[in-house]
């Protein structure tokens, strides 16, 4: 029901978030799921007992009632919008998908880091890159901010632009919502610290779930891109066969891998997190030393793959639309 009124919407959506990126200075979904979760975390750690047992069962809580209410409110706009007229519930659906991908958003960030390095020199490109990665960069030289700064691309290819997608494609907004509701729950409590040992687990190991599919098509979306010109194609999978497990998550090293491979560069390494070190393998060869230009190519990179992204999801509702016509 309504195959084509949500394939037109995810296209909408898809092609606003190209043009307008993240709506600066507007509501935003995102912004109240977080701040659910905040709000949630708070209830349930006072009704739970400290101990880990009561920590774990506050965390399968907070996984539950979040995504719940994150899927139910959209669901309920979409149905309520199809009721009233299909032009409107292609109008709110268009709405909800261009705010759940992140395109544009992800390069305009990233491209602000490859911009303060460039015009204002390396304690501007560390500040710039803080506001998009999660480790410590006071100490990062120039190649570690731009490194931070193209694995951040490579990363959120999946988790902001190609695994939405894919959710979207199948189960429109409410769908989408719960994968993000999903994922911002892992952004924000899915730490491996004291605070979140315990109460974060289940956050995280429901996102390693949600995204290991989508982070294994998006690097193969992202090796079809590299293979279209401009980049290390063969590099790209050779690299990706090698290194794809090199990372703590299962995920995460996915499409890490074949955007160095692409490019020719080292990426991943040692970081730091909260002042602790934390040892982590290298993805990729040191074929040349990563340049701020490396920013501007991976996020060609990062264009090729969500056009290719929803190319196939287009495949998968015309061919869904197909079943149900014939």
């Amino acid at each position: 029901m309504y195959v084509m009124e949500t394939t037109i919407a995810l296209v909408l959506g898809f092609l606003l978030d190209l043009i307008l990126g993240d709506p600066r200075g507007w509501y935003h979904p995102i912004v109240s799921i977080g701040r659910l979760i905040s709000k949630t975390e708070e209830c349930l750690r006072k009704r739970f007992p400290k101990t880990k047992k009561g920590e774990l069962w506050g965390g399968v809580c907070l996984v539950a009632m979040v995504t719940t209410l994150s899927t139910a409110v959209p669901l309920a706009i979409s149905l309520v919008s199809f009721r009233l007229h299909p032009a409107l519930g292609i109008l709110a659906e268009t709405v909800m998908c261009y705010y759940i991908l992140a395109t544009k958003s992800l390069k305009t960030e990233s491209m602000k880091v490859a911009d303060a390095l460039k015009q204002q020199g390396l304690e501007a490109g560390r500040e710039a890159v803080s506001m998009i990665v999660g480790r410590d960069t006071g100490g990062l030289d120039e190649a570690g901010v731009v490194r931070a700064a193209v694995e951040t691309v490579a990363e959120n290819a999946s988790d902001g632009v190609i695994a939405p997608m894919i959710y979207l494609a199948i189960g429109g907004p409410a769908l989408g919502f719960f994968y993000k509701s999903v994922n911002t729950m892992d952004s924000m409590v899915g730490y491996r610290n004291e605070k979140y040992r315990y109460f974060g687990r289940a956050a995280a190991k429901v996102d390693d779930v949600v995204n290991y599919l989508p982070a294994r098509l998006s690097a193969l979306f992202m090796i079809g891109g590299a293979w279209l010109g401009g980049f290390l194609g063969t590099g790209a999978f050779r690299i990706y066969r090698r290194d794809k497990r090199k990372h703590d998550s299962p995920n995460s090293a996915q499409t890490e891998a074949v955007m160095a491979g692409a490019l020719g560069v080292k990426l991943a390494g040692d970081a730091w997190y909260f002042g602790k070190k934390h040892e982590k393998p290298v993805i990729g060869d040191d074929l040349r030393p990563i340049q701020v230009e490396d920013i501007q190519r991976a996020n060609r990179l990062l264009y090729r793959t969500a056009w290719i992204g929803l190319l196939v999801c287009l495949l998968i509702k015309g061919s869904l639309l197909w079943a149900i016509l014939k």
